[in-house]
């Protein structure tokens, strides 16, 4: 799971206010939860990492492995079954947002991993049978930042028009 910590010059003062104008900070951070999660979900559908550079490609090796074995996959890496962007999750408490997936895959996914790093398999061949490069999909994009702060500043809009 990836956790969002606030502790940026603009989103701390915000936060700040909401969090004494608020007896909980539960839904505010199911909000953000949400925008974060479809964010992530856009950006592996466009293969791009947070950054907005795209997922490293399919090397040729596995393009070739695939078609082999008959699999059918998107044209963008991490989109090959759409398992990972449909079981991306998060939870929201009162003090942060945790969000990731739980497909097998994911840490390698987002980490990367070295020709047999996990061993071998029966027949003593490498798992993985070649390097994965890391195609991070998990952080928070300069437009997730922009969103971040509409969305707090929608709460504190709220806030004052109850009076709270």
């Amino acid at each position: 799971m990836y956790r969002l910590e606030i502790n940026e010059d603009e989103l701390s003062p915000l936060i700040l206010r909401l969090q004494a104008g608020l007896d909980d900070m539960t839904p505010v951070m199911q909000d953000l939860g949400e925008l974060l999660l479809q964010s992530t979900q856009d950006r592996m559908l466009r293969g791009e990492q947070p950054n907005g550079a795209p997922f490293a490609p399919r090397s040729p090796v596995t393009l070739k492995h695939y078609a082999a074995k008959g699999f059918k996959f998107g044209s963008q890496p991490l989109n090959k079954s759409g398992e990972m962007r449909q079981q991306l999750a998060y939870e929201a408490t009162a003090d942060g947002i945790s969000w990731g997936s739980n497909a097998i895959q994911s840490a390698v996914m987002q980490f990367g991993a070295d020709k047999g790093a996990f061993g071998t398999n029966a027949q003593g061949k490498p798992i993985p049978w070649g390097n994965i490069p890391a195609r991070p999909f998990l952080g928070v994009s300069a437009e997730d930042r922009t969103g971040i702060v509409e969305e707090l500043e929608d709460w504190l809009m709220d806030l004052s028009q109850r009076g709270d």
